[in-house]
C-alpha cells in the first residue's frame, strides 16, 4: 500500500460457516482476503474508490457485505474498516439493499432526515441536507409524498439519499439496481456515478451483472462459488467521468469477455451470472 494511502476496508483470512436446521455445515465463504484503499486525484484530492464484488448468485457476496456493515460476524478472520475491527454497525458505513427499505409511514423528506434526526443533527442542518440531497437525486418535487407511491427507481433514489445524509466514508451496496428494468437501471448507474464523484466516498458494490461491474468499477473482485473466495482482482482501465458511449467501445466488450471468462473458469462456478454483450 502506498504511503499516502489509507486502508478503508480490509478483509483478512475471513471465512463464514452456517449450519442448516438439520445440522449440515455450510461454508459460505472461505479464506477471503481483500483491501480497498483511499484513492487520490493527481492534484491530491481524495476521490474515494469504486470497487465491485462480482460473482454468481449464492457465492457469498452479500454475506461479505453484511460482515463489513457489522450485521454479521466472520467465523474466522478479521474485518476492518478505517483500521478498526468491525464489531457492530456504525455511522462510518452506509448500506443500500436491493429491497426497498424506506419507512412507509414517513414521507420522502422524513426518510432522508431520519438518520440525522436520531443522531441529534439540528433541524436547520437536517433541512439543508435533505433539500440538497433530494435535488441531487432528482426528487425535490416528491419531498412530501410517501415512498409507496414511487416507482422502484425513485425508491432507490430515496435509499441512496438517506444513506448519504450521514456522510459515511464507506457505502455498501447490495445489488441495489437488480430489481429495476434495463432503462431505469442504466439511469441509476449514471446517477450513482455522478453522486459518487461529488461525495468522494468509497463504494463497495455487489452485483452478478458483468456489464454493470465493468461500467461502474475501478477494480473488480471476482468471486467463485461454493464456498466463495476471491479468484482475481481486475483493474478497470477506463477514465472518468464515464458515459454510456463507453459501453459501445471494443475495449469495453473485450474486458467484459475477459471477466466473464474468468468467472466461468473459477472453481466451483455454478450460480447465475448476468451478462449483456
Amino acid at each position: 500500500m502506498e504511503a499516502n494511502k489509507k486502508s478503508k476496508i480490509t478483509i483478512k483470512d475471513v471465512s463464514r460457516v452456517f449450519f442448516s436446521p438439520s445440522g449440515e455445515r455450510i461454508e459460505a465463504i472461505k479464506d477471503v482476503n481483500l483491501e480497498v484503499e483511499d484513492a487520490f486525484s493527481p492534484a491530491g484530492r481524495d476521490i474515494g474508490e469504486f470497487r465491485v464484488l462480482l460473482g454468481p448468485s449464492g457465492c457469498g457476496k452479500s454475506t461479505l457485505l453484511r460482515m463489513i456493515a457489522g450485521l454479521d460476524k466472520p467465523t474466522s478472520g478479521q474485518v476492518l474498516v478505517n483500521g478498526e475491527v468491525v464489531t457492530h454497525p456504525g455511522k462510518d458505513r452506509g448500506m443500500v439493499f436491493q429491497k426497498y427499505t424506506s419507512f412507509p409511514w414517513l414521507t420522502v423528506a422524513e426518510n432522508v432526515a431520519y438518520g440525522m434526526k436520531i443522531n441529534g443533527v439540528p433541524e436547520a442542518q437536517r433541512k439543508e441536507t435533505v433539500d440538497r440531497l433530494l435535488k441531487s437525486v432528482g426528487l425535490t418535487e416528491f419531498a412530501d409524498v410517501y415512498p409507496e407511491t414511487l416507482s422502484g427507481g425513485m425508491q432507490q433514489r430515496v435509499a441512496i439519499a438517506r444513506t448519504l445524509a450521514l456522510r459515511p466514508s464507506v457505502i455498501l451496496m447490495d445489488e441495489p439496481f437488480g430489481a429495476l428494468d434495463a432503462q431505469t437501471r442504466s439511469d441509476m448507474q449514471q446517477l450513482l456515478l455522478q453522486i459518487w464523484d461529488e461525495t468522494a466516498c468509497t463504494i463497495l458494490f455487489v452485483t452478478h451483472d458483468v456489464e454493470e461491474a465493468v461500467y461502474l468499477a475501478d477494480r473488480i473482485f471476482i468471486m467463485s462459488s461454493h464456498p466463495g473466495t476471491i479468484v482475481e482482482d481486475v483493474h478497470v482501465p477506463f477514465d472518468r467521468p464515464r458515459n454510456l458511449e463507453l459501453k459501445e467501445k471494443s475495449e469495453f466488450h473485450d474486458l467484459q469477455h475477459y471477466v466473464l471468462g474468468r468467472l466461468k473458469s473459477a472453481p466451483g462456478i455454478g450460480g447465475h451470472v448476468r451478462v449483456s454483450i
